[in-house]
């Protein structure tokens, strides 16, 4: 990269604070995205990015930062990748909607079903929710029946009233709605029969992710799910948002060994470009087709499903992932940043307090008080003194594009922060270190009384 990037002490957010407080003005929460509203970041640091390039972003003003979980972990080539830009400016150039589908939607196609042989059909849209929402229309058609049994220990699955009328932000979801969805635990089994003997034969579809960034499935866990699928008759479904394209290019499924009947895929498949995937089992995908006898399920009818920039940078970040190991890149390049870090923060006398944990290639960190308790205070604290080093991280989700030179950036980064938390630690409270509130659950049923401008 050519870019000489400015020094990594960041002393001013003053363009930034102002274009956040009209974007409070202009747009509820002052973001379209939960995760990238102001109450996630420290209350007088909430960088307004004006581009990106490889792993480090600038801001308004004039700040640059080596940033981590990329387009909220969609970027795993890195900003500006060339060959991704030049696929999407073709596309661009040859126009982007018609009104049958074009030769991208084909091309699009084949590859992927190439690249996920566990699948035998596909079919694209622009969002994660859009495509777990018809993984679940699809499950109920199939099967007759109600109820939706979701992962309750993993954090997301959509933006429709199926899953959030389960969560802490119900307000707007009829109460029939709600009822309509029962959960269970992550690797209890257990968990997951009572639910059905419960519900006997009203469970149409079961929706988990294979893994998490820092939980592995236990022996026999996925297996087990597989058996109760069989058994009961539900639809097995694989969120594969996070972990397609980032355990393997074809996803958890084929790690673990473990094939759902239906599995959903999005950020990565376009380096932060918009495009989702459902796939799975021909019987059940046929349903929203043509080539079915039952009756029709509306699948995924939008002007956009087809539009085709999205398509091709899914193209060329397959073409990446054919000619390098992409996914070997980012599990060596999270190791050495997991090692560095470990390190520093041992010898800071914090290493217990700020645990690194996860697959390498999607760390997260946690943070701990003073009794090691869990804190959004510590959190804060944390995360306002890697900005003032020059690193935006809300967790350590690395991309290829991650330099030796960027993982050096971001120890020195923890470092300087493991002092100032250390000295928190000591104090038993961050009263004197951070300046402002502390960060909020993105998504919580009421809002905490913080200031529009933050």
């Amino acid at each position: 990269m050519t870019t000489q990037y400015e020094s990594p002490a960041v002393t001013a957010f003053t363009r930034s604070a102002a274009a956040q407080a009209r974007l409070h003005e202009l747009v509820p929460g002052g973001a379209h995205t939960n995760a990238r509203g102001s109450d996630q970041y420290p209350e007088f640091q909430t960088p307004i990015i004006e581009r990106g390039e490889g792993a480090r972003v600038l801001d308004v003003d004039g700040n640059w930062f080596v940033e981590y979980g990329a387009g909220l972990k969609s970027v795993t080539l890195g900003y500006g990748y060339q060959p991704v830009v030049d696929s999407v400016m073709e596309a661009v150039r040859g126009g982007v909607n018609f009104s049958r589908p074009s030769i991208w939607e084909l091309r699009a196609a084949e590859q992927f079903l190439e690249m996920v042989p566990t699948a035998d059909m596909v079919k694209f849209a622009k969002n994660g929710s859009d495509v777990t929402t018809a993984a679940i229309k699809l499950a109920r058609a199939a099967t007759g029946r109600d109820l939706v049994a979701i992962c309750r220990t993993q954090p997301f699955f959509s933006v429709d009233d199926w899953f959030m009328g389960a969560g802490q932000m119900p307000a707007g979801v009829p109460s029939a709605v709600r009822e309509l969805t029962v959960s269970f635990a992550y690797n209890d089994l257990d968990s997951l029969e009572a639910v059905l003997a419960e519900h006997p034969g009203r469970i149409a579809a079961v929706i988990l992710e294979a893994a998490t960034g820092t939980v592995e499935p236990a022996p026999g866990f996925l297996e087990g799910v597989r058996a109760l699928a069989d058994s009961d008759g539900f639809v097995l479904v694989f969120d594969e948002m996070i972990s397609g394209m980032r355990w393997s290019s074809a996803g958890a499924q084929s790690v673990y060994g473990v094939t759902p009947d239906l599995s959903t895929w999005g950020k990565a498949l376009g380096n932060g470009y918009s495009v989702s995937a459902l796939a799975g089992r021909r019987e059940l995908m046929e349903l929203g087709g043509l080539n079915t006898d039952a009756s029709r399920v509306f699948l995924l009818s939008n002007t956009h499903g087809g539009e085709t920039t999205g398509l091709a940078a899914y193209l060329a970040v397959a073409q990446a992932y054919r000619e390098r190991d992409i996914v070997g890149i980012m599990e060596a390049q999270g190791a050495k940043l997991r090692d560095g870090l470990v390190s520093v923060l041992a010898e800071a006398g914090v290493g217990a307090h700020i645990p690194i944990m996860g697959r390498a290639s999607a760390l997260v960190f946690g943070t701990k008080d003073h009794t090691g308790a869990p804190s959004q205070a510590f959190r804060t604290l944390l995360i306002q003194e890697l900005l003032k080093r020059g690193v935006l991280a809300q967790s350590l989700v690395i991309s290829a594009a991650h330099s030796d030179d960027d993982i050096d950036v971001t120890i020195e980064a923890f470092r300087g922060a493991a002092r100032v938390y250390a000295d928190a630690l000591a104090a038993g409270t961050t009263d004197g270190l951070l300046i402002g509130r502390p960060v909020a659950p993105a998504i919580r049923e009421f809002a905490a009384p913080r200031r529009l401008g933050a």
